[in-house]
Formats: structure tokens, sequence, C-alpha cells
């Protein structure tokens, strides 16, 4: 039997965290062992946040420069070589995998790092299963952070097609003439925008509504006007019915509100939303309680209904998977594990899809906060009273600013615009302080910016901004 103080079941951003702040609140003395399966550093580095936002960037670079329409300047015709664009994004995956992951850990002699699996035996004792060996181990404390994987609906015929998701997408060296993506969400619009920009000609299919459900209507709705506008089809409303394969070719059977639709394309790609990675850890014999989609019911603190096990990142039931979502709830179960206090603040977590222009969250929707105090006030501005997009000659997008009418309190803000990911943690700040609408007309914003949009829908509340001159307090 090993004795650790702390066990915890994964190698990715949670587990990273929560490995991390363990050591540094017990000043290298925890003795902690790391278990889990691939690659170090989990989704996120390896087919997640990093080559996802790199695709999308090389893309808008190849995009804009071939089809931005500036005043006295003409762009040349660049070329494509998409081998060599994958292969880029490889290298920079393993590269910050080394430089951010296995030279990090590398630090933290206290931290021992196995490639293997772990299995509950009890409340207190796993089985770890690794280089043919099989170990008992008992632990203090547990952190399980074993991640998501993507969810493939059963769908007729898909299991007679080849398909690629957000996690095998990547290994792609040839661009797909034609992109059928099944899912409207963040990762089907980011990984099909990087597509069509790149020249694929991509069709998605969305069974909700409108894209992007968890935004505002508004924000979907202006959304998918752009992407339509940069060649994208949307099916909405709308289901898959079956899949045949044939000929190079993926044949979707779509179910539209208008009747029956079959659309083709060279590659599928399946974004229907991913799910935790619950399976073979025996929870049942941990007393660790799940809920109806196999994830792991924390409270506050990441607690598990064991006492001795904690849960952190995509493996727990919640709305948002984010990596620096998971990295926070992984500190706070060691925090807590390791005699401190600490709770997770999900209220200003923001959120963003990463599409050009992005669409940046943080908060309660509209609907959200009626529901829970019966009343709501909000504003929704466009891009046009802000310089700095006649500057960037993007004026698309909107803000969209959600009070309390109570007290003037911020209580959420959604903006689709260039940038937005960069400065939604303005709202952020502005909702984890309680600062009210006031607080941003009185803070001094740089001109021209973006950001400026802020201030605007505060602004938006006691005047007309377009009467406004630039600056105006």
């Amino acid at each position: 039997m090993r004795r650790y103080d702390l066990v915890i079941i994964g190698k990715g951003a949670a587990a990273f965290a929560a490995a991390i702040k363990a050591s540094e609140l017990s000043e290298g003395k925890a003795s902690i062992l790391m278990v889990g399966k691939g690659p170090l550093g989990g989704t996120c580095v390896n087919v997640g946040c990093v080559p996802s936002k790199y695709l999308l960037e090389l893309s808008h670079r190849y995009f804009y420069a071939r089809n931005a329409d500036l005043p006295g300047i003409k762009f040349g015709s660049p070329s494509l070589d998409f081998s060599k664009t994958m292969g880029a994004i490889r290298s920079l995956v393993q590269t910050l995998r080394e430089e951010k992951y296995h030279k990090v850990i590398a630090n933290y002699s206290n931290v021992e790092v196995v490639d293997g699996t772990v299995t509950f035996t009890s409340p207190r004792t796993v089985l770890v299963e690794t280089d043919g060996r099989t170990l008992e181990v008992e632990a203090g404390h547990y952190v399980v952070a074993t991640g998501s994987r993507p969810s493939v609906p059963p769908i007729a015929g898909i299991d007679k097609v080849d398909y690629v998701t957000s996690d095998t997408i990547w290994q792609l060296d040839q661009l797909p003439p034609s992109t059928v993506v099944i899912g409207g969400g963040a990762i089907g619009l980011e990984l099909g925008q990087a597509l069509r920009h790149f020249g694929s000609q991509v069709v998605v299919v969305e069974a909700l509504p409108r894209i992007i459900y968890p935004a505002e209507p508004e924000m979907s709705q202006a959304l998918q006007s752009i992407l339509e506008q940069e060649g994208i089809t949307f099916y909405l409303r709308s289901r898959v019915a079956s899949i045949q394969g044939g000929d190079g070719l993926v044949r979707v059977e779509v179910m539209t509100k208008r009747g029956r639709a079959l659309v083709e394309g060279s590659v599928l790609l399946v974004a229907t939303g991913r799910r935790p990675n619950t399976e073979g850890l025996g929870l049942d014999k941990a007393g660790v309680q799940l809920d109806e989609k196999g994830a792991i019911k924390v409270d506050g603190g990441m607690r598990t209904s064991n006492p001795l096990i904690y849960a952190a990142g995509d493996v727990v039931s919640k709305n948002l998977m984010l990596e620096t979502l998971a990295a926070r709830e992984g500190a706070v179960a060691a925090i807590n594990i390791f005699g401190g206090h600490a709770e997770m603040d999900y209220l200003s977590t923001p959120w963003v899809v990463f599409t050009h222009p992005n669409l940046a969250a943080v908060g309660l929707s509209e609907n959200e906060v009626t529901a829970r105090i019966g009343a709501c006030t909000c504003r929704v501005i466009d891009l046009k009273p802000v310089a700095k997009a006649h500057i960037l000659g993007e004026t698309s997008g909107l803000a969209k600013l959600i009070l309390n009418p109570r007290d003037g309190r911020i209580m959420g803000a959604q903006v689709l615009a260039p940038y937005a990911a960069e400065f939604i943690t303005e709202v952020a700040l502005a909702i984890r302080a309680g600062m009210t609408y006031k607080d941003l007309i009185d803070t001094t914003h740089v001109f021209p910016t973006i950001s400026e949009v802020v201030k605007m829908a505060a602004q938006a509340f006691i005047r007309d901004i377009r009467a406004m001159s630039c600056c105006v307090e």
C-alpha cells in the first residue's frame, strides 16, 4: 500500500492547478501523485484552446487579406499550404505542452506524475494501473480532474462513416473542399469559421432555434448574419435523421421545418458538446454522486459527496467548460483540502466564442435576472457610436448591459465585437465588486478603443448615445 497526502486523477488544467496550489500551500512538503492517460496538459493545450485559436488566427489572416476592402489599399493574393498550416499548429502544441506543463511540473519535486488509470476500490483507496503494474494507493484526499471528451449522438449511420471531432480534426492535412458541421455551439462555429476562411464550403446544422443558445437572442442573430455574409449556410431547428458515405462524400439527411434536405460534404465535423470522463473510475464504490449526465456533483468548494474526494474541471456538473475555470476549480479544491477556505464564483466567470468578431459574455442573461428578482433593465447598443469600430471598418457588432433595476448593479453583459475577449473581464470585475452602471461611466476609458462600448452601454441608461460627442462623460 502506497500512501500520499493527495492523489490527483487527471493531467490537465484542473489537475495542474490543484498540484501547484497544494505544493505552494504545503511549502513543497505534501506528497502528491498525479495520474492520467494521454499527453500532459489535457484538452486545452493539446486539442482545445491552443490549436483552435491558432487555427482561427491563421484563417483570419488569410481570409481578410483576400477580402479586405480598405481605402486606397489593395492586397495581394495570398496562397495557402494547408498541410504546413496544420503542421505549424501541431508544432505550437508540442512547444507549449513542453514549456507550460513538462518543464513546469518538473520544478515540483514532491509531485510524482504517472501515466495510467485509476479505479476507486473504497471511499479512501484506489488501484493505479501503470506500465503493466497495479499499485494499491491510499490518500488523505483526492481530486478527480479527468476532463471530458466529445459527445457523439446516436445518429443512424454515423458509425459507418469517417467523421472528425474537436479532438481529431488536428489530424487533417488537406483542406476539405466542403464541410458539414453538426452543432451550432462555440466549437462548431469556431472550427466552422476557420475552415470557411481557408476556403471550405461550410454548412452548420443545429437542432435549437438559434446558434450559441446561451447567448442573448440578438447576439446570436447578429453573429449568424455576419457568418452568413462570409458564406456559411445554417439549418436551424433541424434534426439529422441519418448519415451515409460514399464517393469521398458524407451525405447528411436533415429534417427541417420545411421538410427533408440532403446536405453533402467531404468532411463531417461532429460538434454536439462534450461529456464527462467518469466511466471506469469506480466512483460508486467511493460514494461519489453523479448527475443524470454522469458528471460529478460538487458544492461551491468543489467537495463531492465523499468528504475526502474533490472534483474540478470538465468532469464537474456545471454549465461552463473552460480552461481557466477548470484551473480555478483545481486551486479552490487544493485550498480547501489544505485548511483554507475558498468558494467558486461562477457569476463573474466570463466566456467567449472566438469567432471574428468575438462573442463575449459574463454574468446573468436578461431572462435569468428577471427570473431571479422579478424584473430587469437592459440596454442594447451597436458599434456605430464607437470611433474605433469605424477605424477598423467593423461596425456590425452589439453590446448589451443587464442591470438590477432596484439599485443599478451590473448583473450581466454580452458583447459581439472585435477584441471582445480582451476586455470582457472589465465587466467580470465590475460584477465581482458589486459595481453599478454609474461606476462604468465614471471610469475613464482609453480612446479610441472597442472597449469604449462597455462605457457607452452604461451611458445609454441616462442619455441618447447617438447624440454624444467623443468621450462625453
